[in-house]
């Protein structure tokens, strides 16, 4: 099956092997609501199982969890909406025009439209998903107005194997919580952690370079070649958003005007620039302000900010759904005992030095039922900074290691493809196959860096 407006030739062996993994994906992985909602009947029934909590336990520890993070929940709701706020602001779409006819070759293409994608979801995941899909979908028309020959599904795949490396960068989730005040993490620990330790130590950055290098390096030799390729076969470039400014009563011409959005952006920059000069770290809340005070600087009116709020708004609504479900498992582990337990079985099994390894496996396989990473790190974090504790393994492994497990096996769980793919015009099974690939070569990496750090 093929994607509207493309033209088809053979499939290429390498799509031919991942196939049967494409057939499970699209037939047999439910939504991650429906994932969501199993989780806590599974862990419902582990705690009554191995705790000594009853039933009206479980129930209770869960009721009540279901609105323990509402600050965080509001958090990652904010992260998602002002990254693709920021991705379809004027002057991001005009740098993605731009962008879109560099490339010269077809490696070129995929290998840039990887690099742009992974260096924008360092900045904010948000950012880095939208533009992903935007910039294949660029790339591909220009190269098209070139008589430049590009596999489509090849761009795309491209395009969302950036997000690869998005909880090491500014806007992990993980490493943010840890860093903020009051924070179920601050809570748990007895103090914060800065992003210092975590998103900007030495090795991290280090391993975020050398993913990079090394899964750009990969898609280069997987690339298709010469006529094996799926070409899009008209300019689907997605329209600027559609603003609603017809300037009609006074009150329109106040809405049309720079003044009040540049103001309230200069505003936030200043707060944000004595923030820092006094010291003040990135947090969760400082991120979200600092995109927020950048969109208000490139907007051209509360018309276009309200009509890029609008459009983002729609993405929201599965972390709104979901992460309160999310908050009730966290629940229901604490009020029955059942952290301890499998915090017991993760010492059991570990060393100082292994524990960082068996830590981010265990989180790439969670991923594919919480794939959410704010409501991953949520419910898995705690487990594992009990277990890193009882170990003398700095919580900063720990973190990252649920971190890295979580953006691991984001490659093969179609949850967070499907906006890009949305934006794009795919489906999860055509670009399966090379995000496979950027799973097994940043899996390596994150592995080896982790199995280097040790204890921290």
């Amino acid at each position: 099956m093929t994607s509207p407006g493309t033209t088809t030739s053979r499939r290429n062996p390498f799509e031919r092997v991942m196939r049967p993994v494409n057939t499970v994906v699209e037939r047999y992985i439910p939504s991650a609501l429906v994932f969501a909602i199993v989780l806590t009947f599974v862990v419902a029934l582990l705690a009554l199982l191995l705790t000594d909590a009853g039933p009206v336990d479980v129930l209770v520890g869960w009721g009540d969890g279901l609105a323990g993070l509402l600050a965080f929940i509001t958090q990652m709701a904010l992260i998602l909406l002002l990254g693709h706020m920021l991705a379809n602001t004027r002057p991001v779409r005009r740098l993605l025009r731009v962008l879109g006819g560099l490339p010269r070759t077809p490696v070129q293409a995929y290998v840039f439209v990887f690099a742009v994608a992974a260096a924008a979801s360092l900045v904010q995941w948000g950012l880095g998903l939208v533009v992903g899909g935007l910039l294949a979908r660029e790339v591909a028309a220009q190269a098209r107005e070139k008589g430049l020959r590009l596999h489509f599904p090849m761009l795309v795949a491209a395009g969302f194997s950036g997000f690869v490396v998005w909880h090491m960068g500014y806007s992990g989730s993980g490493p943010l919580t840890a860093a903020t005040e009051g924070s179920f993490i601050a809570e748990q620990l007895g103090t914060t952690i800065p992003v210092a330790e975590t998103t900007f130590a030495t090795w991290n950055v280090v391993a975020a370079l050398v993913t990079v290098l090394a899964v750009g390096a990969a898609l280069a030799l997987v690339s298709p070649r010469g006529d094996d390729v799926t070409e899009l076969a008209v300019d689907a470039r997605v329209a600027d958003v559609a603003l609603d400014d017809e300037v009609v009563t006074p009150a329109d011409r106040v809405d049309a005007s720079r003044v009040p959005t540049l103001l309230l952006g200069l505003a936030l920059l200043a707060y944000l620039v004595v923030y820092y000069a006094r010291g003040g770290s990135p947090t969760l809340d400082i991120v979200n302000w600092s995109f927020l005070a950048l969109i208000l600087l490139l907007v051209r009116s509360p018309f276009e900010a309200v009509a890029l709020t609008r459009e983002a708004a729609a993405n929201v609504g599965d972390i709104l759904l979901q992460f309160p479900l999310y908050a009730g498992i966290l629940g229901m582990m604490t009020a029955t005992g059942l952290i301890q337990v499998i915090s017991d079985f993760f010492v059991s099994v570990s060393t100082e030095q292994t524990f960082g390894l068996f830590a981010f496996l265990s989180a790439g396989l969670v991923n594919f039922f919480v794939p959410s990473g704010g409501g991953q790190f949520a419910v898995q974090a705690p487990i594992m900074l009990d277990a890193a504790a009882r170990l003398g393994v700095d919580p900063q492994v720990a973190i990252m290691a649920v971190s890295y497990g979580d953006q691991w096996t984001n490659m093969i769980q179609p949850f967070w493809a499907l906006p890009l793919l949305a934006i794009a015009g795919l489906k999860m099974r055509d670009i399966l196959g090379y995000t496979t690939v950027t799973l097994l070569v940043s899996g390596v990496v994150f592995a080896a860096t982790l199995l280097l750090v040790g204890p921290g």
